[in-house]
């Protein structure tokens, strides 16, 4: 790649900047409902309006995740999704030309059992962009992040009202690429209970640094993406997805014809909801 990760990911949130618009940020988790539904969802991401990528790695303790992503990781586990296949995922999406940010999203355990070394090789190799990984605190960053940063991979860090101004600059010092800003408190899939909360938040936090800031957890719809874009750099929307995916299995939880395009029907929604919201452009 002629790009580092951190490098794209700016890239694409300056564009939607320069755009006059925030940028979709979608989740849907590898492997669901199986390996090649789930890249078929991967490579039509893209084409449906998503600007920025996350790839959820299935796992067995998704502690910060609420039911609907639960039982989209179950589905992929059972499917056989692995770390391994998930960065297959992503080296086939880019050899077919996507340059699409990806963002691997989940937890440490499965990156440590891969090795850290050859899990940040690989996952370079294979055109991985940038980790969230939510259990791993800023106290922590010699385990992974500050290595993932000198892989030339991003690492997005979450920030959540919980987070107060003492907490917010050691939570900042080695983030890079954006901000995941959690709208609640919670687990994925819950309901943003205020909207002008969220706002204030996220004012906050880009007084304390100059990242893009992303707004996720509760984003549903349409509208929500329209009133969170106001605001925000990033939209992200996880668990709406991932249901689109459940809804349209068969009786036996395999993929229908109208899995694809149950996901990527909702994404195009999501993406014309934010370029409703006009922004002055950078």
């Amino acid at each position: 790649m002629t790009e580092t990760g951190q490098t794209r990911i700016q890239n694409r949130f300056q564009t939607c900047a320069k755009e006059g618009r925030a940028a979709l940020v979608t989740f849907v988790t590898a492997g669901d409902p199986d390996f090649d539904t789930a890249s078929a969802i991967l490579n039509a991401l893209p084409q449906a309006g998503a600007d920025i990528i996350e790839l959820g790695v299935p796992f067995t303790d998704p502690m910060a995740d609420g039911i609907p992503v639960q039982l989209a990781g179950q589905r992929a586990l059972k499917a056989g999704q692995s770390l391994k296949k998930t960065l297959a995922m992503v080296a086939s999406f880019r050899a077919a030309g996507h340059d699409t940010p990806i963002v691997l999203m989940g937890y440490y355990n499965p990156i440590w059992a891969y090795g850290v070394d050859r899990f940040l090789v690989d996952a370079r190799k294979a055109g991985v962009d940038g980790l969230i990984v939510v259990d791993l605190p800023p106290e922590e960053d010699v385990e992974l992040c500050l290595p993932a940063l000198a892989a030339g991979l991003s690492f997005i860090r979450l920030a959540t009202p919980t987070t107060d101004d003492k907490r917010l600059p050691k939570v900042l010092q080695n983030t890079s690429g954006f901000v995941y800003y959690v709208s609640m408190t919670g687990v994925t899939g819950g309901t943003i209970a205020n909207y002008d909360a969220v706002g204030d938040a996220v004012a906050r936090i880009k007084r304390h640094t100059d990242l893009p800031v992303a707004v996720g957890f509760g984003v549903k719809t349409a509208a929500d993406a329209a009133t969170i874009a106001k605001g925000a750099d990033g939209v992200v929307v996880g668990s709406a997805l991932v249901e689109r995916v459940r809804f349209s299995l068969d009786a036996d939880g395999k993929a229908t014809e109208k899995t694809v395009s149950a996901v990527t029907s909702l994404v195009s929604e999501l993406a014309a909801g934010i370029r409703s919201v006009a922004k002055a452009a950078a």
